[in-house]
């Protein structure tokens, strides 16, 4: 089964990631891995896209399919695999597909895990995360037993700037702005299974399995 799964920052994908690929025994591949695998490991696209990112530039489209291409050829994904944070635009999925249609493959399922803005906002900034263990809490679903104080550790708890309010609006914005297309040009094809991200995980990984299995 090849899959593509689609959510917000803070809508629990990598949470229902890690459930599908126990269930399904197939890899969750995320393109910034497999990037900076092949980057360590100096393939020839590998050190192409080096050369991007030191420049600060982003990776060319043909750059990333071309890597993506090579990872889905690995003997791991001959049962499937489950595409993470890939395609982000319409053109990287116009060449997934024809890159997929070269190997006699394509996707069977595009999941969109869906949670409103305001409530990836509330999950998102109240985040904490210890200045010394790295652990993290959340002032909401998993509150620190002492104000501003690591349960694991007794380190200060902060937050990072990439859990502040504003940071957050800017990630959605963005995303928002890349996926709607997508989810739109998935949904012309017959392959989008929107899932609401918001409740139990377990009730959320059923609905997942329903909308996938039928």
């Amino acid at each position: 089964m090849d899959l593509i799964l689609l959510g917000p920052p803070g809508s629990g994908k990598g949470t229902q990631a890690q459930k599908m690929v126990e269930r399904y025994r197939i890899p969750q591949i995320s393109t910034g891995d497999i990037l900076r695998t092949a980057v360590k490991e100096k393939t020839p696209l590998g050190v192409e896209a080096k050369q991007y990112m030191d420049q600060g530039a982003l990776v060319p489209d043909k750059v990333v399919v071309g890597i993506v291409r090579d990872r889905l050829k690995s003997a791991d994904c001959n049962g499937g695999f489950i595409l993470d944070g890939f395609p982000r635009t319409v053109p990287q999925a116009e060449a997934l597909e024809s890159t997929l249609k070269d190997m006699k493959r394509g996707i069977d399922h595009v999941v969109s895990i869906e949670v409103d803005n305001e409530q990836l906002i509330r999950r998102l900034t109240g985040r904490r995360t210890c200045r010394d263990c790295g652990a993290m809490s959340h002032l909401t679903f998993d509150p620190p037993k002492k104000e501003g104080i690591c349960n694991k550790c007794g380190g200060e708890l902060y937050q990072r700037d990439d859990d502040k309010e504003g940071t957050i609006r800017a990630r959605l914005q963005v995303y928002e702005k890349q996926t709607a297309p997508l989810i739109a040009y998935y949904r012309k094809r017959g392959l989008l299974r929107t899932i609401d991200g918001v409740g139990d995980i377990e009730k959320i990984f059923r609905e997942i399995v329903e909308a996938i299995e039928g």
